[in-house]
């Protein structure tokens, strides 16, 4: 069996830990809520060998440590940006699904000169841009996690994480029309965001690249051959 070592980066406020594998371009990939560097490994040793890849571990999640009274992605957005910095990369790619795909979209808002090229897997700006049946399990969960938690029930973080869903990006139209980076958009035929809103994000960010994956949903659309296939074509190109 293959294994990653974990290992830490030291930042301001929190020590964040990743995984890293191979050799290339510099290749970063954002896990999902409630999500961690896990979900990457096949990414690494397999999808994109052919890159120095860096799974992170996101503020509040997986191994990575620091103390939050709540989550806010533009914050954890400025992790990355400071990843990134302490370890000397420039000219950096991103996968970020999910709430990673949140923070891609602030990686090329707030650091276009770090950051070339961003596939955001199912973004969504507003918390309005989720389905409903999607919300409404977010908060029958949340409701049933804080319910627990008053017998003692250690879920700080887990609230924390579902609390995060039910919170704008901070991100706006404007901040989207700005963009340098190049971006592409992916999301699943049968997604927990709205399409409708996928096509008003993917519409207001220039040259934006934006592709539909067949026969998958929120859950599934990272792992699917179409998906990865698409990523791989873009990074190259």
């Amino acid at each position: 069996m293959r294994e990653l070592k974990t290992e830490w980066q030291q930042l301001k406020d929190i020590k964040m830990a990743f995984w890293q594998h191979g050799s290339g371009p510099d290749l970063v990939l954002l896990h999902g809520n409630s999500g961690s560097k896990a979900k990457f490994k096949d990414y690494l040793l397999d999808y994109f060998a052919d890159y120095h890849t860096y799974a992170l571990d996101s503020r509040g999640h997986g191994e990575s440590r620091s103390k939050d009274a709540h989550l806010v992605y533009e914050k954890k957005s400025l992790d990355v940006i400071n990843f990134c910095k302490a370890r000397g990369m420039k000219d950096v790619s991103v996968i970020g699904y999910s709430d990673g795909a949140i923070l891609g979209l602030w990686l090329a808002v707030k650091a276009p000169e770090i950051f070339t090229k961003i596939v955001a897997i199912s973004p969504n700006t507003l918390v309005s841009g989720g389905t409903e049946a999607s919300t409404l399990f977010i908060e029958k969960s949340l409701k049933t996690m804080r319910f627990l938690s008053r017998f003692g029930v250690p879920l700080k973080k887990p609230i924390m994480r579902f609390n995060l869903m039910l919170t704008d990006s901070g991100i706006d139209d404007e901040d989207l029309m700005k963009i340098q980076t190049s971006v592409m958009v992916l999301y699943a035929e049968r997604d927990m965001i709205k399409e409708d809103h996928i096509l008003h994000i993917a519409g207001l960010i220039p040259d934006c690249r934006l592709e539909k994956v067949p026969d998958c949903n929120h859950m599934t659309i990272p792992y699917t051959e179409e998906a990865i296939r698409l990523m791989q074509e873009y990074l190259i190109s």
